[in-house]
């Protein structure tokens, strides 16, 4: 099969997951409201979050999920080609597409999602170095899941309010799937998310005049996704390109 047969085989089962990710999402259980004393201004001016099923049900959120993962899981099958890294890459596309969206909304990333799947990308990468790739592969991974995770919860304990410990967990996912698929896609799609974050508020900041649209904190988690969505179409060539200028 081609890359381009991979990538519409990949786009068209990561759309199918992306319309049925609300089913995930409205199965939620929601958390547990934090004492009032422990909110911030910014979580005070909100209000309170809005409900999983809520979020769910909104017209917008199976299309736009839908649309969005079967882009990027046609970008995914078009970089890894056909490949036994499809069965976990695939289903890992709607799953943090839904999670981005669920970010956007609520500023967090339900750990009811992010635990499990963690664990299954576990199971899947030690089958595949077990039986298709090498364990310096599985090795290379797990060590990034470890330096990814490191690096984030340092970063949230140095500044709590601007990043949420899901972000750590996410960290944990992303860096193992990264680094599983090699160190440039690890470096690039883990550094990328910080870049991208930083445009929003660069373009608030040109189109208000004003710097302190600089300083409007955003949830992580999408900038996270599509940075690694980066790393794993572009990694290899950025990083290769940036070696030899």
């Amino acid at each position: 099969m081609t890359d381009v047969q991979a990538a519409i085989l990949a786009g068209v089962l990561a759309g199918i997951g992306g319309y049925l990710s609300p089913q995930l999402v409205r199965r939620l259980p929601e958390p547990e409201p934090r004492p009032e004393e422990e909110l911030s201004e910014a979580e005070r001016a909100e209000g309170p979050k809005e409900r999983y099923d809520v979020l769910a049900g909104l017209g917008w959120f199976a299309p736009s999920a839908m649309l969005a993962s079967a882009a990027a899981g046609a970008l995914v099958g078009w970089s890894v080609g056909w490949s036994w890294l499809l069965v976990g890459l695939v289903p890992l596309v709607p799953v943090v597409v839904a999670l981005s969206l669920i970010d956007l909304r609520t500023r967090l990333l339900p750990s009811r999602i992010v635990l499990p799947t963690t664990a299954v990308m576990l199971v899947l990468v030690v089958l595949h170095a077990a039986l298709v790739a090498e364990w310096s592969d599985l090795w290379r991974g797990l060590l990034a899941l470890l330096i990814g995770r490191s690096f984030f919860w340092l970063l949230w304990r140095i500044h709590s309010a601007g990043m949420g410990f899901g972000d750590v967990r996410l960290a944990a996912l992303l860096g193992l799937v990264l680094g599983y698929l090699g160190w440039p896609q690890f470096i690039v799609g883990m550094y990328s998310g910080f870049l991208l974050l930083a445009v929003p508020g660069l373009v608030l900041a040109l189109v208000r005049r004003d710097l302190a649209a600089l300083k409007t904190q955003l949830p992580f988690g999408p900038f996270m996704a599509v940075g690694a969505l980066v790393g794993i179409v572009w990694g290899a060539s950025i990083l290769s390109g940036l070696a030899g200028s």
